[in-house]
């Protein structure tokens, strides 16, 4: 009995519905230490590559977010309102991320030990994972909704890799990063607790419905914040509204709440950032996949 309340202690704490074999690569690459360990590179390449494209991010105030991760100038917004300069909400965003899954790693009482090892098959996992998102891109996208296909369909490839495009790839990757770290980070890690909280502990609804109502209502936002968002104290449109965007993204949302239920923080971000880059990638030479 009090090895099972420990195991519920530890699934309510890291946000899991799914416990696994104790010291399995399943249970260890779901650790919330892990998240941390592994996302570190992921964080510092947006954050130096961003700094890069948009050298100005760190002398002016945050005036065109649409040209970067929304959610990561939601954090620099809230950190502006505490009381942070627009140059310091740059360098301590990311510190929001680590505070918050040391905060999960401490609650959830599991070990503190990483196995470098263990982060090759997990990039593996995760590119894996992102695949059944561009086949859902892809079709659901198949009626032209998402736009034309590339050129790169009917070019020899050295005239379309020309140095803008490459450029545009990088910009689309960096960004595609931050948008699997802080999107994960908001829609997911705190906003379906904070809908939980609402639901299950203030409204007294059963748990599986506070679970299925906090996902759909999570993923809807999720989708909702890509065509239109408020920032820097006002409405901003995103991208151009079709059917087939929504649907997808609000799919995806679904998608990306499940796997953080089953495999933890690390995994549903990493998926999430790798499922951008391939897109990125097949929107130039191929396809045109809609980044989630």
């Amino acid at each position: 009995m009090a090895a099972r309340t420990k195991r519920n202690k530890t699934k309510r704490s890291t946000g899991q519905l799914v416990s696994f074999l104790p010291d399995s690569y399943l249970d260890r690459t779901s650790r919330p230490i892990y998240a941390l360990a592994y996302l570190l590179g992921f964080i510092l390449f947006y954050e130096i590559g961003t700094f890069l494209i948009h050298p100005e991010t760190l002398t002016q105030s945050l005036a065109q977010p649409q040209v970067r991760v929304v959610a990561f100038v939601w954090v620099q917004n809230l950190l502006e309102f505490i009381g942070f300069s627009p140059r310091m909400t740059w360098l301590t965003a990311p510190l929001v991320v680590m505070v918050f899954l040391l905060a999960l790693q401490y609650t959830s009482k599991t070990p503190w030990y990483i196995r470098i090892s263990d982060f090759i098959p997990m990039t593996l996992e995760c590119i894996g994972l992102a695949v059944p998102l561009i086949v859902l891109s892809l079709l659901l996208n198949s009626n032209g909704q998402a736009g034309p296909p590339s050129a790169a369909a009917v070019m020899p490839l050295q005239e379309v890799i020309d140095p803008q495009t490459q450029r545009m790839l990088l910009v689309d990757i960096i960004t595609g990063i931050g948008a699997g770290i802080y999107e994960e980070l908001v829609f997911r890690l705190i906003l379906i607790c904070l809908l939980m909280m609402l639901f299950q502990d203030l409204l007294g609804m059963q748990k599986n419905n506070a679970i299925f109502v906090s996902i759909l209502i999570s993923a809807v936002l999720f989708s909702a914040h890509h065509h239109i968002f408020f920032a820097n104290g006002r409405f901003f449109r995103g991208d151009p509204f079709t059917m087939g965007r929504f649907v997808f993204r609000t799919l995806a949302g679904i998608y990306f709440a499940v796997l953080y239920a089953v495999r933890g923080f690390g995994i549903t971000a990493g998926t999430h950032a790798f499922y951008n880059i391939l897109a990125a990638i097949l929107k130039m030479l191929v396809f045109f996949v809609r980044p989630a």
